[in-house]
């Protein structure tokens, strides 16, 4: 089966006018709000070079900071905003989603249109001014009949530029709980959806293209005083964002919201649970992708209902907590502890999806490492990669205390990129997943950690605090508790991880179900 006749084109298909009606959304409003803070910049500051080149200064600073960082600062910082306003004021609002994934993206936007608007006015013939002063206009009335009229077709260049930016970020906030056409690329990675990536990557360019496009004729049209041009660009914008509506106002409620981080155990958990929902007749949707330091925030703030996460986890980032404790005595403090939240821990699934150490069979067979402790002695000549997070993790940093490691390298990866790294001696060591099947495929060895540095890392299930009296949905979360033992999530994993049709979270989850039972 080729590429371009993979089913998995349909799958792709059905998603997109979700993906795309937000993806479009979340762009226009942040383009909107750039534009309603830039213009009226770039018209005060264009005779006053002191303020004209601290905002310019200001606005390239903004983007030199990496989208998914600017994405991802703001999320923190509306949740903490929220947090003040209902405290004195008694009102709140969502810092998941729209809100910060529009923020961020307005800043981006804010750079083109200021320096092309500067640009555009302060290259107006002076002659042109004296003449409009000369038949007695006041100042705004040679602005507003005048200048921006001359001005308008450079200006909407600095706007199509920062059309093109906004589109392409937007794909970025994904792990921000926005839905956009991110969800495709994420998705894709993650679970190694080619057909997933590639659709992604294509609609993005091909908005981008056609806004861009679009933006084009109402220059051209504004440059030359065609009414027609203006017109046809104006209408294309206009059905653009008509045309997003409809899935919107179509669809009914989405119902429960079912959380994912950004690894495909957590996508097919995430469909598992929304599917056992979905059979108990309780609407349920997957919001897929959150980053980890967002999704808790998101439970307590009631913008997802329900997701898996892991007691070492929330141990160690949450609670903050470096000290191990045995099994049942952590997960019985982590229960108190996440109590006094409002938020239910309704049970364990039954697997440990544990942080550790990974090295080729082989290879540790060859240099007589069968613990971290045995590795310690060899890796100032190794080198180590690990996922994104985990070389800024207090995980990382209690295995260094504990054992002195000092590696010759770290590198940051894609996780279901680091274990082919590993098996063909790109890498020398990893930090992977001990529920991975990627484990066995590679023929790699999970080393054993005898001063128990890292923490037991149970999955657990958690519901929101708005959930946690919701007999009919706990009645159809419980049968999954203690069902999944952790040579079938192993084994799900390594179906998630091939490239078929049988390998979509959506497909791997009914196979686990027909494992669970219940």
């Amino acid at each position: 089966m080729s590429l371009f006749t993979d089913p998995r084109w349909g799958e792709a298909l059905s998603h997109l006018p979700d993906y795309l009606g937000n993806h479009v959304r979340v762009s226009l409003a942040a383009l909107a709000l750039g534009l309603a803070i830039s213009l009226p910049l770039a018209i005060l500051t264009r005779n006053r070079p002191a303020p004209r080149g601290i905002l310019l200064a200001l606005a390239s600073i903004v983007q030199t900071v990496p989208g998914l960082a600017l994405l991802a600062l703001f999320y923190p910082l509306l949740l903490a905003a929220a947090s003040l306003t209902l405290a004195w004021f008694g009102i709140s609002f969502s810092a998941f989603g729209f809100l910060p994934a529009m923020l961020a993206l307005a800043l981006y936007s804010m750079l083109p249109v200021l320096r092309n608007g500067i640009t555009g006015l302060n290259g107006i013939d002076p002659a042109l001014i004296e003449a409009a002063e000369g038949v007695g206009m006041t100042a705004r009335q040679s602005l507003v009949l005048v200048e921006l009229p001359l001005a308008l077709p450079v200006m909407m260049a600095g706007i199509r530029t920062a059309a093109v930016w906004v589109i392409g970020t937007a794909t970025l906030s994904t792990p921000i709980g926005q839905t956009s056409l991110g969800n495709y690329i994420f998705a894709g990675l993650q679970t190694q959806n080619w057909v997933f990536v590639l659709f992604g990557c294509l609609a993005s360019a091909l908005l981008a293209l056609a806004v861009d496009q679009l933006l084009g004729l109402i220059e051209s049209g504004l440059r030359r005083r065609s009414r027609l041009r203006t017109g046809f660009g104006a209408v294309g914008i206009a059905a653009l964002v008509a045309a997003t509506l409809v899935p919107t106002m179509g669809r009914s409620s989405q119902g429960y919201v079912v959380g994912a981080k950004t690894f495909a155990e957590q996508y097919v958990l995430s469909a598992l649970m929304r599917d056992r929902l979905q059979a108990a007749g309780l609407p349920a949707t997957a919001r897929s992708g959150l980053g980890s330091s967002v999704i808790f925030g998101a439970l307590k703030a009631g913008d997802i209902d329900l997701y898996v996460d892991y007691s070492g986890t929330l141990w160690a980032n949450q609670l903050h907590r470096t000290d191990i404790k045995p099994r049942a005595e952590l997960l019985a403090e982590l229960k108190t502890a996440l109590t006094k939240e409002n938020i239910t821990l309704l049970g364990e699934l039954g697997f440990e999806n544990a942080y550790a150490l990974v090295i080729p069979k082989k290879r540790a067979e060859a240099l007589g490492i069968r613990t971290i402790a045995d590795l310690a002695a060899h890796a100032s000549a190794l080198s180590i990669a690990g996922d994104y997070e985990f070389f800024s993790r207090p995980e990382w940093a209690a295995l260094q205390k504990a054992y002195g490691l000092q590696f010759r390298a770290q590198r940051q990866m894609q996780p279901d990129f680091m274990y082919a790294a590993v098996a063909s001696g790109e890498v020398d060591v990893i930090a992977g997943y001990t529920s991975d099947g990627l484990i066995a495929k590679y023929d790699l060895v999970v080393l054993d950690d005898p001063r128990h540095a890292i923490p037991p890392y149970d999955a657990i299930l958690l519901l929101a605090p708005k959930r946690a009296g919701n007999e009919r949905l706990q009645a159809a979360l419980r049968p999954l508790l203690g069902k999944i033992d952790i040579a079938t999530m192993r084994e799900a994993n390594l179906r998630a991880s091939g490239n078929d049709a049988n390998s979509s979270p959506d497909a791997v989850a009914k196979w686990l179900w027909g494992k669970v039972g219940g």
